[in-house]
């Protein structure tokens, strides 16, 4: 397989590192980087993608810019994963990786239980900006992933009156916004468009949910209370999330790990578990040991060089 390309769907990664251990005692020939991917998906059983030595480089020649340099990041089901770092390291980078919306300029991409001619795996989204189409009220707009992504859509006409209503309508009442659901964006305030938001990027159940600063454009007050919301969606539905945010005490309150990005070109520094029972209340971040981690992980962006101050 050449440099740059995702494996190849339905390979058997139980026989493949058996394969792996079976060359490594027969030959001294160096193991490809599908050998050393895939004996590490046997090894990672419950792993939903794997991104083995990835590297992004925009451009040719001389002009070239090196986004990420040789990253590996492991993301297993039902984990959450806060990636921090400077400005241009990378972090939305590695969003769009493990979405297959750009592909490694180097590096393999990894998703186990992806079968030879199916589809990807389901990715969920959510920005900054809320993007709700102003036109439709919040119920049609959170339902528009069923209209669109498949198995659903297959059945929008017959179940869009009936069984999806009921699912998103059970996603408004569990972020409070039931009574707002024939309203329109225009009609709702920023954190509750938000929280629509987040709605739209769950309704369709999906493998994997990434967040890009979700919560950047808010204020501090509504920030905090979303985190909570987020927190107890994630609690709820288990969805495997990719958070990607500047804020390091958004990272400690909901993440699992933390993976801390070097200037570019992006590597990651660290990926540092985080141990805090669950569910969290915002008053842990001002325990000694919050404070202590908030200050560690500043510590390891801070004292690194910068790169150009580009937006990431």
């Amino acid at each position: 397989m050449a440099v740059g390309q995702r494996f190849e769907r339905g390979v058997n990664v139980t026989g493949a590192a058996e394969a792996v251990r079976e060359s490594e005692a027969t030959t001294v020939e160096p193991l490809s980087q599908e050998d050393v991917a895939l004996s590490h998906m046997a090894a990672e059983p419950d792993l939903l993608v794997r991104l083995e030595n990835v590297t992004v480089r925009y451009g040719k020649g001389p002009s070239a810019t090196e986004a990420l340099s040789p990253t590996t990041l492991s993301v297993p089901k039902g984990d959450f994963i806060a990636l921090v770092g400077p400005s241009g390291c990378g972090k939305s980078t590695l969003l769009k990786l493990a979405s297959e919306l750009l592909s490694p300029t180097s590096g393999q991409i990894v998703f186990p239980e992806c079968r030879h001619g199916e589809a990807s795996i389901k990715v969920g989204m959510a920005f900054q900006s809320s993007t709700l189409l102003p036109w439709l009220t919040i119920r049609d707009n959170v339902m528009l992933p069923l209209k669109i992504v498949r198995p659903f859509r297959q059945h929008y006409r017959a179940k869009r009156k009936g069984e999806f209503r009921d699912r998103v309508d059970a996603l408004l009442e569990q972020v409070g916004l039931l009574d707002f659901a024939d309203k329109n964006p225009w009609q709702l305030s920023g954190g509750m468009m938000q929280r629509a938001n987040l709605c739209r990027a769950l309704v369709h159940e999906p493998d994997l949910l990434l967040l890009d600063e979700p919560f950047g454009a808010l204020d501090q007050f509504t920030r905090e209370e979303l985190w909570s919301t987020l927190q107890d969606l994630w609690l709820a539905r288990k969805a495997t999330v990719l958070l990607v945010t500047h804020d390091l005490r958004e990272a400690g309150y909901l993440a699992n790990r933390i993976c801390v990005m070097s200037a570019r070109p992006g590597r990651i520094l660290e990926d540092r578990t985080i141990a805090f029972r669950r569910p969290r209340e915002i008053d842990i971040t001002f325990s000694s040991d919050f404070v202590t981690l908030i200050q560690d992980l500043r510590g390891l962006i801070m004292h690194q060089p910068r790169g150009l101050n580009d937006d990431d």
